[in-house]
């Protein structure tokens, strides 16, 4: 067995605050270290399709994808309870937007939009079906729709909760979405995986360090905080507070049968394209 295993996450501060204790060297495998590395996440996304961690955080959508060669560890994950990625234009666009700046083909984020405009929402300010979506890093879609290279972005991590001070406008909150085809379940957004070729005891002590590395974290806030803040795009405190807040929560603990009902959920929406029944989407959203 190595004594080295390979973990990379992105810089967003869920991931951050969850991994922040084993990161400073609080927590630990008793028989490995570490080796950290930091990506976007579809790039996270490609790499674990190549295989090229151990453990890998992931969009939540790829898990079922990914199931053959990693397993989706029962902690360390995020939900989000009636919040989630961002859909926004330029605050003085009207119209439908035609093409869509997105963080990623295989993201969650990407997953349920493409869901949502599949519906007949009869609303003129969403993209259409056929929107074109463009691939670009989360930390560039501000300026892709800023500068118009997109019509339209799909915010994710800490910048969707600052839309309205780069100004962009909410046109649909796909938590919102989510929560009123689900109202039980969470969405979920990103999950942990870890290969399956490190073995069971292997797999099951690296979800043990994370809940510990998550304990640490919430005794200890004083030292993950500044880490997590000096990774983030955003730097309001305030922005950043309210993420983890959103996402780091008693599922990212235990996903329990909470979460793996959600995942199931979510994979039945990528395999199908929408929900069989579409409720009317929330009403429209004037403000981040």
């Amino acid at each position: 067995m190595s004594d080295v295993i390979t973990v990379a996450i992105s810089p967003c501060p869920n991931d951050v605050v969850i991994f922040g204790a084993w990161l400073l060297g609080l927590v630990g495998l008793p028989d490995a270290r570490a080796a950290f590395a930091f990506e976007d996440v579809e790039t996270l996304n490609e790499a674990a399709m190549a295989g090229a961690y151990d453990v890998v955080k992931v969009s939540a959508a790829m898990a079922a994808p990914l199931a053959e060669t990693y397993d989706v560890l029962p902690s360390g994950a995020a939900f989000g309870f009636g919040a989630g990625p961002k859909l926004v234009v330029a605050r003085d666009f009207s119209g439908r937007p035609g093409t869509v700046a997105v963080p990623g083909l295989r993201t969650t984020a990407a997953t349920l939009l493409r869901a949502a405009l599949a519906e007949d929402h009869g609303r003129a300010d969403l993209p259409p079906p056929d929107a074109t979506f463009v691939p670009v890093r989360y930390d560039a879609i501000v300026a892709a729709v800023q500068d118009g290279r997109a019509q339209a972005g799909l915010l994710i991590h800490e910048t969707a909760l600052a839309a309205a001070g780069h100004g962009l406008r909410l046109v649909l909150d796909m938590g919102r979405w989510w929560q009123q085809r689900v109202p039980a379940s969470p969405v979920p957004l990103g999950v942990i995986l870890a290969k399956k070729s490190l073995g069971p005891a292997r797999v099951a002590a690296v979800a043990e360090v994370l809940r510990a590395s998550l304990a640490a974290a919430r005794e200890k806030p004083g030292e993950v905080a500044p880490l997590a803040r000096l990774l983030a795009r955003e730097k309001d405190r305030a922005v950043i507070e309210a993420h983890i807040a959103a996402y780091v929560g008693e599922l990212s603990v235990e996903m329990g049968e909470t979460g793996r009902l959600a995942l199931a959920q979510l994979e039945k929406l990528a395999r199908h394209g929408r929900f069989p029944a579409a409720p009317p989407l929330p009403a429209r959203d004037i403000s981040c």
